[in-house]
């Protein structure tokens, strides 16, 4: 097997997976909560050895072959809070997730609190997921009781009402959480949230991606190098190969 040519390929197979990655940051980049995917780089030996022409007889001094490959995650620090000054808009500063419910009735997970009232007056997610209480009931506001009042702690007043306090949820590892479509997380089986005891929400403000559009730049720059590097490799080893081939007859 011709070693330097499988590398090269498996390389670009990396390369294409982090290019996704970037893509869609950059994509995404505007979008509010949303977290930076990333790429983790790691070798994996293929139980193949490469021969050192510099080795005694008998001896075995064969290196390992070694394959890159890709590995995804997500990049969960806070983005930049902008102010808003909409009275339904509510960042959250520090750790955690609104929680809400989506239409099959599963539980989801979001940093974006760009919310809006349903028809019915319920809190709903600009995705129209409903925004859980605490209590692990929707939330709903009463028509005519004044403006909207939202506390650092969750808290809801309508005026004087009270209608409970925003579920603020958060997971001991954020690597049981899953991005689905809208900026969403599903968590994995058995990974349950605990509620955040002290949250400190922003009413009249919304967290901004955590993307950094000039390092996704530089890095697709990184890319495309590295793949025409990659290119090139296996177009000479092709070339030599078939020339090994003619002279062979």
């Amino acid at each position: 097997m011709n070693i330097g040519l499988y590398q090269s390929a498996a390389s670009l197979s990396a390369l294409e997976r982090w290019q996704d990655a970037v893509s869609q940051n950059i994509t995404s980049a505007q979008n509010t909560g949303y977290r930076a995917r990333l790429m983790q780089f790691s070798t994996q030996s293929a139980g193949e050895h490469q021969f050192d022409p510099n080795a005694k007889a008998g001896v075995d001094t064969g290196t390992p072959a070694l394959f890159p490959s890709a590995r995804g995650s997500i990049n969960f620090l806070g983005g930049e809070t902008q102010p808003t000054k909409r009275e339904l808009d509510v960042a959250i500063q520090g750790d955690g997730f609104f929680q809400v419910q989506m239409d099959a009735g599963s539980m989801a997970y979001t940093r974006n609190g760009e919310f809006r009232l349903r028809p019915d007056r319920t809190l709903v997610t600009s995705a129209g997921g409903e925004v859980m209480s605490d209590g692990g009931s929707p939330i709903v506001l009463q028509p005519g009781t004044g403006t909207l009042t939202i506390n650092p702690d969750g808290s809801l007043f309508q005026g004087t009402t009270s209608l409970g306090k925003i579920a603020v949820k958060r997971f001991d590892n954020n690597s049981a959480l899953t991005p689905v479509a809208g900026g969403m997380f599903k968590a994995a089986d058995g990974a349950a949230p605990s509620s955040v005891d002290q949250p400190q929400l922003l009413q009249g403000y919304l967290e901004q991606s955590n993307v950094q559009p000039l390092r996704e730049m530089v890095d697709m720059v990184l890319i495309t190098r590295a793949y025409e590097a990659n290119q090139k490799v296996i177009s000479s080893v092709d070339e030599r190969m078939q020339k090994t081939l003619d002279a062979l007859g």
